[in-house]
């Protein structure tokens, strides 16, 4: 369900396109439609298309470049691939200086701690949300049709990602509460939870130790109906935490267990612990239950992992976690030690 940018750029020109064949007849209506996809892939300035269409674009672009390239970019890349993205993102801000997500990207950026970043999304926010309040009010003309009800739940999605933004970064300051009333207000406003929020709400309850509240949303979820059921990584590895800090050892082995079951290949992710940077357009978009998930889940469990002085520099959980995967999982502790040793003798030859 995370936000998918290119997704998002290709249903906005649909929509505006879709409206310009209306009362045109059936057959001619399709006929045109037909080539849509096409004239956006290869020939986009043909297509009918506002500034503020035109700035989603290029963040979308932007969000490329910096969400998807940046973290495996070699240093000399990285600067090429920051300076181009930040490019995109002060040219959509000239079409449309409302656009809240190039706004967003570019603080995130340019602020210097994470505390100042929080401040900055706190002060705005009300801003944010009566501009995309009065977009979807606007949008939500006949809203028993498709169209308008699409319409209307895009222009709320910049609002929806500051949100969820603002949450992550108060559990990262580690304002718990603070970012468990974010996220649930941002399901509260969107309950098909199209920002994943219900992660950011499983992360919260671990850093509060608060299992019953956990167990109590993940409940509430199950009988919404509408979502995954929640074996998710993030909702595993708050468990097993929560199962740890505990002392309840064979409880907290025992979600270790179900995390591998759960994601093929889980264990040389749970033993490496790779800390990947932070999608600034929303939470990096991957397919669900695959090692990518996992690794973007480990990556935000950082918070629950570093927790403690640990002379592993990893905290008390993320070495336990990693020690317990490799008794469970001998061969995936094997292969990793293989693969260092390759990179060691590449070095030296």
């Amino acid at each position: 369900m995370a936000f998918d940018p290119q997704r998002e750029d290709y249903q906005r020109l649909g929509l505006r396109f879709a409206q310009t064949l209306d009362g045109t007849d059936a057959a001619s209506a399709t006929h045109s439609f037909a080539s849509f996809g096409r004239r956006f892939a290869h020939d986009r300035d043909s297509l009918p298309q506002s500034d503020a269409d035109r700035a989603f674009h290029l963040v979308a672009m932007a969000t490329k470049l910096i969400d998807y390239q940046l973290p495996f970019a070699d240093d000399e890349t990285a600067k090429e691939l920051i300076a181009s993205g930040h490019r995109l993102l002060d040219e959509a801000l000239v079409l449309d200086p409302h656009c809240y997500d190039a706004i967003r990207m570019k603080i995130a950026a340019q602020a210097p701690t994470f505390e100042e970043f929080l401040g900055f999304l706190r002060d705005q926010a009300d801003e944010v949300r009566a501009h995309c309040e009065r977009q979807q009010q606007a949008q939500a003309t006949g809203i028993d049709s498709e169209r308008s009800r699409l319409r209307a739940d895009l222009a709320m999605r910049p609002y929806l990602r500051w949100l969820s933004t603002q949450a992550e970064q108060a559990l990262i300051c580690g304002r718990n509460r603070e970012a468990l009333a974010l996220a649930l207000e941002c399901l509260r406003i969107d309950p098909h939870d199209v920002a994943d929020a219900r992660f950011s709400v499983a992360l919260a309850y671990a850093k509060l130790e608060d299992e019953a509240g956990l167990d109590s949303f993940v409940d509430r979820l199950q009988q919404h109906g509408s979502m995954r059921p929640a074996n998710d990584a993030w909702t595993l590895l708050s468990r097993l935490a929560m199962r740890f800090k505990a002392l309840d050892t064979e409880g907290a082995q025992d979600w270790v267990s179900e995390l591998i079951r759960t994601y093929p290949h889980a264990a040389e992710a749970l033993i490496r612990q790779t800390e990947l940077p932070v999608g600034i357009f929303a939470r990096i978009s991957t397919v669900p239950y695959s090692e990518d998930e996992l690794i973007v889940a480990i990556s935000e469990a950082t918070i629950l992992l570093q927790e403690g002085v640990d002379p592993m520099e990893r905290g008390a959980l993320g070495t336990w976690l990693a020690t317990e995967v490799a008794r469970q999982q001998p061969q995936a502790m094997l292969a990793i030690m293989s693969e260092q040793q390759r990179q060691q003798n590449g070095r030296r030859a």
